[in-house]
């Protein structure tokens, strides 16, 4: 179990994994551990299969034996276009959009562990549920939180982002 504890030191945080501590200094990544240096470099993770960011932020990124695969929205990556006029609908091209990201990082849906779905009607849990199912209707399901009344962005009816174990 690991347990951080910040301020140790001035200028240092202590992180105790195991009853041993590492310390880290504002200059360096957490160190002490079996000599192991436990801060990861980040990888942006990007596959022409899903869509293009919208903005300033990357499709995914790995770090520290996880990965953050942004918020999704329901966009075909060939038309540039929404998947349908329905929740469920964007919200299958959503996943699928997930999917793809999580196969260029290597990964499967089977190691999410966290996702988020926002909704612009809270009324379309039911169907968009439904499409998640599919998706990750066996094994260990990922924690989820899921709500609506969010205006997103191109006028889509769904976004949903996840975090994946590697």
């Amino acid at each position: 179990m690991i347990h951080a504890v910040r301020g140790d030191n001035i200028g240092a945080n202590r992180i105790e994994r195991g009853g041993k501590a590492l310390t880290q200094s504002h200059d360096q990544g957490f160190s002490g551990f079996y000599g192991r240096h436990i801060m990861a470099d980040l990888e942006a993770i990007a596959t022409s299969n899903a869509p293009a960011a919208l903005g300033a932020y990357s499709q995914a990124v790995r770090a520290n034996g996880f990965v953050f695969v942004s918020g999704q929205l329901g966009i075909d990556p060939a038309t540039g276009k929404l998947a349908g006029s329905t929740a469920a609908e964007q919200a299958a091209q959503s996943l699928k959009n997930i999917t793809n990201i999580l196969a260029e990082a290597g990964l499967g849906t089977d190691r999410v562990v966290r996702a988020t779905i926002y909704l612009h009607d809270v009324a379309d849990f039911k169907a968009v549920d439904a499409e998640y199912a599919k998706v990750f209707g066996n094994g260990v399901k990922p924690a989820r939180v899921a709500f609506g009344g969010n205006d997103l962005p191109t006028g889509a009816l769904v976004e949903i982002d996840a975090i994946a174990a590697e």
